[in-house]
């Protein structure tokens, strides 16, 4: 990833100093930094000059005129979740979305705010004002309104609302020259408040639609989706006269190449508070493409697929699993999704029965999944809008790739020219996956490719000419929603002509021209017009050369999945760059990014450092600062685990990093004793008064390298094994694991669990080591610093022991317990750890499963519980919740929180206390606040209770010590 832009060098530190001394910014140049913005979501990868990230327009404008006058193009860019290459160049990138994502103001419906800002929060500040902003990709949560702009985004509700184009009333610019100006609806006479350049521009602009009006009206497909190139419909006569004429358009669908959006001025439309969906099952994939056509005539908001492929992988993602199950009749090969919003239900419920009833006509009667519920419309849309990531989770190099997957025909052509293409797929000897926006011809459809092989590159491009000529021959759009970047730009001249790619030339170098420092101008070079070949093999993230360190041997077991490093690479690569990973809803994925907004603290970011370092394109591989640096603030909370639509484990591959940079640098003694804790807590507690008193001294804790907190006390009534007896096999058995934390910190959750246990009708039992007197233990402290062999001896001397019985093995911390049924499998690879981690439970999820009758006494009041990580991430947070509400007259009230901070020993770091105190206040602080004195806070996990005892000055229990409060 090297090479020479303009007169300055990817990286050049002249440059970066510059960028220091004269913007506000963050200024991001270094090796690592640049990796992690040389790829979006698409299929390349090209390594910037550096990285801005500005804190206010005024600093993008400055960039802007140091990179003119230093020969640099720039690239604006959003959150970096474009499929199509447009945010990748050999540039310096401009990342808008830490600091320039404000609501700048709401008036009527219309709303004005920063190119940063996210879908997601907008439509939140949007409530409020009973408006909402309807273009709605599937990737609301983390796109931004720039990044929507740039590609003209449409959204499942297109059919409804229109595009981007036709949401964007204004957009306060940035030139390339530095000029600021507001484009929007402009009079045939330009008033003297117009600047000369910006004067001269829109002549030209003009001269270009009136000359070319016919050749657009003749070669412009006439689809709603038609986002290629730029919108030169918009500076037609016609288009003056019937109102289009904005040239917001123009500059929406630009891709950044014509203007950087300082501001826009987006049109609102009111909220429909009522929805309804109809699922609609079809035994044929081109029996759902006939329908099409005539679903669309009942009204709908929105028409969505889902084809088979994504319903099986859907099935093998644990997070989604149950949801898709729900909304099958049988064993269909494909769904259409239709969507039906108002402001009363009766009209709605009609409509579901006139679907039904249309379905009835079209031979497929009773095969309707009505979704009525709030709750459950928002789980299906949770499935529709990971659609793409669900097709990504496929393992191996093949994939599903993005470089046809936009391109839209008229509803009445849509079942021949799906089953045509099908048919390439199958002349080129493979398949397609299908979802997206039946409603509008608009069909996201990706081929599976190993983009890693030449020979599947060499198809791609004859796969693409060979569907290109199909939606030629049907009137179509070879671009209907994801803009064109690298992918389909250079196919405007077959599908528009060469006439219209020279006019959109001659609006290129309106807006931006030519300079022989800057051939193709300042802004995002080479994109919609001058592109390179889609399948230039340097350009690709794969590129021809691509290959896996043959050094690496990873310390755990990755063989689930395929290819070098023991499948260590495949599971990093498992990442697309979707960005789901940078979400802020109510999972817990991923709060390092939400207390940091940085690149480098986000899965995604992780993951594109791992790859780098695993390739050779990180000098250091895993044990580079550059791979520690990215991981520093990971919490290892395993929400990525659970909620990455592709599975990427970040918590597995830090163990991995830590162990190879360990091996690499050694570890600080510091971390070796806490890591070494089972070995000498036991002592610690004994001595307990002597070993605390240090840490109860004010400024201790910063003396051993610690943040100045209180630090756990051990307890000299620390619980001993022998306080229940062996396991024996009998009936009603359960062996109760108990953890280092609560065995020497908090004890009496320990014997609360057996007092509750036994309440239930079980059988406790407390299990002992073979050898020696130290009690059993699940390695956790041991992987969190990177120490996998001492982790894996631990494992072996718990597997060995649990493994003589087939009981229900209990446990109270999340973290701990959850290593049973997680690293377990990767360091003792195996049958015996599987059939462990099958039985490894909390002691709320047995309670769930085994519903015994528990007598319980009313305890007034209400409850607030927090949900540790782990937990959630092995969906065994609503177990705890359900146990709490067995209680007569407590009010149970789920927190929506990601991580607290703690994370085991990571807030207790001196370094890591502002972060760790970010995250908590997040909202599991604010919420915490708003409880009345009164109010109980329950937290599973120990670091948790910790963390809000600290914080919030509030002693939080554990569920089973409330539970042991109500027993009878």
């Amino acid at each position: 990833m090297n090479a020479i832009t303009g007169r300055a060098k990817i990286g050049d530190s002249r440059l970066a100093d510059r960028l220091r001394r004269e913007t506000q910014g963050e200024v991001l140049f270094s090796p690592g930094d640049r990796g992690r913005y040389a790829t979006d979501a698409s299929i390349y990868q090209m390594e910037p000059v550096g990285v801005l990230v500005p804190r206010s327009a005024e600093d993008v404008a400055a960039a802007m005129a140091i990179c003119r006058e230093e020969g640099i193009p720039v690239l604006p860019r959003g959150g970096g979740t474009s499929q199509c290459g447009q945010t990748v160049n050999r540039a310096l990138v401009v990342d808008c979305t830490k600091f320039l994502r404000r609501v700048l103001s709401i008036e009527g419906d219309t709303a004005r705010v920063e190119p940063g800002i996210t879908l997601g929060a907008l439509n939140e500040a949007l409530k409020a004002h009973k408006h909402f902003y309807p273009v709605d990709p599937s990737t609301w949560m983390r796109c931004t309104i720039g990044g929507m702009a740039g590609n003209n985004s449409c959204g499942s509700k297109s059919i409804r609302y229109g595009l981007m184009a036709d949401n964007v009333r204004a957009i306060d610019a940035i030139l390339a020259d530095g000029t600021r100006f507001t484009f929007g609806d402009l009079p045939d006479n330009l008033g003297p408040d117009v600047p000369p350049s910006v004067g001269d521009i829109v002549a030209k602009l003009r001269a270009i639609g009136a000359r070319e009006a016919e050749e657009i009206a003749a070669k412009f497909p006439h689809q709603l989706r038609r986002v290629g190139g730029y919108n030169l419909d918009a500076l037609t006569p016609d288009a003056r006269t019937n109102g289009r004429a904005s040239l917001a358009r123009l500059l929406v669908g630009s891709e950044g190449t014509l203007a950087f959006s300082a501001a826009l001025d987006l049109k609102l439309w009111p909220i429909k508070p009522r929805k309804m969906l109809g699922i609609c099952q079809f035994p044929s994939f081109r029996r759902a493409m006939e329908a099409s056509q005539h679903l669309v005539t009942l009204d709908p908001e929105a028409v969505e697929l889902v084809d088979r492929t994504m319903i099986d992988l859907g099935r093998s993602i644990p997070i989604y699993r149950n949801t898709i199950d729900r909304i099958l009749i049988g064993e269909p090969d494909s769904l259409l999704i239709v969507e039906f919003h108002g402001h009363e239900d009766a009209p709605l419920l009609a409509a579901l029965d006139r679907l039904e009833e249309m379905m009835g006509d079209l031979g497929l009667p009773g095969q309707v999944v009505r979704v009525t519920d709030a709750s459950f419309q928002a789980q299906v849309a949770e499935v529709r809008e990971a659609g793409l990531n669900i097709m990504m989770s496929m393992k191996g190099d093949g994939k599903p790739v993005s470089f046809i997957e936009d391109a839209a025909v008229a509803l009445e052509d849509l079942a021949d020219y799906t089953e045509r293409l099908n048919d390439v797929f199958e002349r080129h000897g493979t398949k397609g996956t299908w979802y997206a926006h039946a409603s509008v011809g608009c069909l996201h459809v990706r081929p599976v490719l190993n983009m890693k092989d030449g020979a599947d590159v060499t198809k791609m491009r004859a796969i693409a000419e060979e569907c290109f000529a199909l939606v030629r021959e049907y009137k179509g759009s070879h671009s209907g929603e994801h803009g064109d970047g690298i992918v389909r730009s250079e196919f405007h001249e077959p599908m528009f002509g060469a006439r219209i790619v020279r006019a959109f030339e001659q609006v290129k170098d309106a807006f931006d021209p030519a300079t022989p420092a800057l051939p193709h101008g300042l802004l995002n070079p080479n994109r919609v017009v001058h592109p390179p070949r889609m399948d230039d093999r340097s350009l690709l993230r794969y590129f021809d050369g691509y290959t896996p360190d043959r050094t690496v041997t990873p310390a755990l077991d990755w063989s689930a999945w395929p290819g070098p490093q023991g499948g260590l690479l495949g599971a990093v690569e498992m990442c697309n760059n979707n960005g789901t990973c940078r979400k802020f809803d109510a999972g817990t994925m991923c709060p390092s990014y939400r207390a940091t907004r940085d690149e480098q603290h986000v899965t995604r970011g992780r993951a594109n450092t791992l790859r780098l370092a695993l390739t050779g394109q990180i000098p250091g591989g895993l044990a580079s600062d550059e791979v520690a640096d990215a991981l520093s603030l990971c919490v290892a909370c395993k929400g990525c685990k659970r909620e990455c639509p592709t599975g990427v484990d970040m918590a597995k591959m830090k163990l991995e990093a830590a162990a190879a940079r360990n091996a690499a640098r050694g570890l600080s003694p510091k971390d070796r004793i806490i890591a070494s804790m089972p070995r000498w807590a036991p002592f610690a507690a004994m001595l307990a008064p002597f070993v605390n008193w240090p840490a109860m001294i004010p400024g201790a804790p910063k003396l051993l390298g610690f943040a100045d907190r209180k630090l756990p006390r051990f307890r000299r009534n620390a619980f001993h094994d022998w306080e229940c007896r062996e396991p024996d096999g009998r009936a009603d058995e359960v062996i109760l694991l108990p953890d280092l934390f609560n065995r020497y910190f908090e004890p009496e959750n320990l014997r609360a669990a057996l007092r509750v246990l036994r309440a239930a009708g079980a059988d406790p039992a407390v299990a002992r080591p073979l050898r020696g007197m130290r009690p059993l233990d699940d390695g956790r402290t041991y992987l969190a610093a990177g120490m996998i062999d001492a982790a894996r001896a631990e494992a072996r001397r718990t597997l060995e022991v649990l493994s003589r019985w087939e009981s229900p093995v209990l446990g109270l911390e999340p973290s701990c317990l959850t290593t049973l049924r997680d690293e377990f499998l990767s360091l003792l690879p195996g049958d015996a750890a599987e059939k462990l981690a099958a039985r490894a439970m909390l002691v709320s999820e047995w309670l769930a499963k085994a519903k015994p009758d528990l007598a319980l006494k009313p305890l007034e009041g209400e409850a607030h519980i927090h949900g540790h990580c782990h937990q959630k991430a092995f969906g065994a947070f609503p177990a705890a919740v359900a146990a709490l509400t067995r209680i007569p007259g407590l009010k149970v009230t789920p927190i929506t929180s990601s991580c607290c901070g703690m994370a085991g020993s990571f807030g207790y770091e001196a370094k890591n206390l502002p972060v760790s105190k970010a995250m908590a206040e997040l909202s599991l602080l604010p919420h915490i606040r708003k409880t009345g004195a009164e109010a109980i806070i329950v937290a599973d996990g120990t670091s948790c209770r910790h963390q809000i005892r600290d914080l919030a000055g509030r002693e939080a229990v554990h569920s089973v010590l409330l539970l042991e409060r109500a027993l009878a």
